[in-house]
């Protein structure tokens, strides 16, 4: 007898900060594997979410939104979704329900119009807006041939990310998987940890504050009763920005860490003792040399 023929292939999930694509990515995968908040600009690195259903497996990839680069931080979050759609067997166009197409979106689709990729318009958040207005938008983006296929979802709710999982087996070519069984994402237990002590941040700060932050855990070791030692190093780029993060007698700090461990708990199936410090280095968005040192690097 024959072995089953398998699928893989590789979905980009491109779109404007802020429209839910690391959401429609835990949704996808069916647990937390990007760091989501409610702020624009969250997601800073490419991240692979692995999806097996059957003999087919989906690798999506959640890129940082396509928004105007500011920073030396921001130019490589730019150069990331523009690298992410350059060899991708197909690539979802994540929109708000608006019935608009702004200039990150024009930008994308010519992109992704240009290299001939098969393209679904994703229209995410249909639970915020009643269907009929759904129409309107659906003809504001579809005055060409930019898009295969249209679907609308609710990434929080799920309502939709089915069918979508059900039209993307179509684009995925034979071959064997990517990825093993049982995989999830290509981050590491330790780059995952450090993205979930910077959720908290976004979580918890107000306006610049948070934007101007980035965690390096310089120690992340098991001890032989499976307790994690965890030591984290907040960086910020000002003194007043530090105190924010510190807080009154260490309040808002505590606040942080504890949420934090919480979820890497969760993540890691095991305890964690978290530590945080909290440190100035002024301006490192535009530090290119710091940049690359928090791992934000195009290779």
């Amino acid at each position: 007898m024959n072995a089953p023929k398998t699928t893989a292939g590789m979905i980009a999930i491109v779109g404007r900060p802020n429209v839910g694509k690391s959401t429609l990515t835990n949704s996808l995968v069916g647990e937390k594997i990007a760091i989501v908040s409610n702020k624009p600009q969250t997601t800073r690195n490419r991240i692979c979410a692995v999806v097996c259903r059957g003999e087919s497996q989906f690798v999506f990839m959640d890129t940082p939104g396509l928004h105007k680069a500011r920073t030396r931080l921001g130019d490589y979050m730019v150069e990331v979704v523009h690298q992410s759609v350059s060899d991708v067997d197909a690539a979802l166009l994540l929109v708000e329900p608006i019935p608009n197409v702004g200039g990150p979106e024009r930008e994308l689709m010519e992109e992704l119009k240009k290299r001939r990729i098969p393209t679904i318009l994703v229209i995410n958040k249909i639970d915020t807006v009643e269907k009929e207005k759904l129409l309107s938008v659906i003809a504001a983006y579809t005055q060409d041939d930019t898009f295969a296929h249209v679907i609308p979802i609710s990434a929080r709710d799920g309502d939709g990310v089915g069918d979508l999982l059900d039209l993307l087996e179509g684009y995925l070519p034979q071959g064997p998987w990517l990825f093993p069984e049982g995989m999830t994402t290509d981050q590491p237990e330790r780059q995952v940890c450090a993205e979930i002590l910077r959720e908290k941040l976004l979580l918890c700060l107000d306006k610049e504050v948070p934007h101007g932050t980035a965690v390096e855990l310089t120690r992340f070791a098991e001890r032989e009763d499976e307790v994690i030692e965890c030591d984290a190093t907040i960086y910020c780029e000002k003194d007043s920005h530090k105190g924010i993060i510190i807080g009154k007698k260490g309040a808002m700090l505590k606040k942080i860490s504890t949420l934090a461990r919480e979820d890497m708990e969760k993540f890691m199936g095991t305890k964690i003792f978290l530590q945080t410090w909290v440190k100035v280095k002024e301006n490192w968005r535009d530090n290119l040399n710091f940049v690359h040192t928090m791992g934000y690097r195009e290779d």
